[in-house]
């Protein structure tokens, strides 16, 4: 989405850092830049919600239908695009596991891997049960000392940064056209609705 952003300001010509400026914006939204926070936010919760149980597939599955059943979701699970485990969040699992694997939060977070693909898909509401990169980028900040959650979108925004700035330039270069989005009228929106909604909402 971010990404989008840049181009799509970037596509009317305006200097670069008002196109990244633009994506920063959109990425520090809590459906995008602010997801891994908010997972960090969950492991947290669920760890103090299993108290002293240890860490066992067990324990952590009866967790998982705890915050499922209560309506909450499992952040972190589930990706637009992706239908598979996010390569990502597989890169950062295999380095946390060569380098701290005695880490409680890591710990935890992989064994709710094992688990919640499971859980989710026994539960039926999640289309894609797998996790992506923000499931586990949070638990790595802050065992290497990055405590301070503001500035995790920062740190991402940097790396966004080396992909859509070449990307704006080359667009440039290829002289690609201002990007407008499409417009409905009132009347096709009704008539969208009303195929949507044939007897009316309920």
């Amino acid at each position: 989405m971010s990404a989008h952003t840049c181009h799509l300001v970037g596509s009317a010509l305006s200097d670069p850092y008002l196109s990244l400026s633009a994506a920063m914006n959109g990425l520090a939204g809590p459906l995008h830049g602010l997801a891994n926070q908010e997972v960090l936010t969950f492991i947290k919760g669920f760890k103090q919600d299993m108290g002293d149980k240890p860490v066992t597939p067990e324990a952590v599955k009866e967790q998982c239908w705890k915050v499922l059943n209560s309506g909450r979701v499992i952040p972190g699970y589930g990706h637009a695009v992706l239908r598979k485990t996010d390569p990502r969040f597989t890169c950062q699992a295999e380095f946390a596991k060569k380098h701290i694997k005695d880490d409680e939060y890591v710990k935890l977070v992989q064994t709710i891997y094992e688990v919640a693909p499971g859980v989710l898909t026994e539960h039926g509401k999640t289309k894609n049960p797998w996790p992506n990169v923000d499931a586990h980028s949070g638990v790595l900040l802050v065992h290497y000392g990055m405590k301070e959650e503001q500035f995790y979108t920062v740190m991402f925004g940097v790396g966004r940064a080396l992909g859509v700035l070449p990307m704006l330039t080359i667009s440039r270069a290829l002289g690609f056209s201002l990007e407008r989005p499409k417009s409905l009228t009132t009347e096709n929106i009704k008539k969208t609705m009303e195929v949507m909604y044939p007897h009316g909402h309920t």
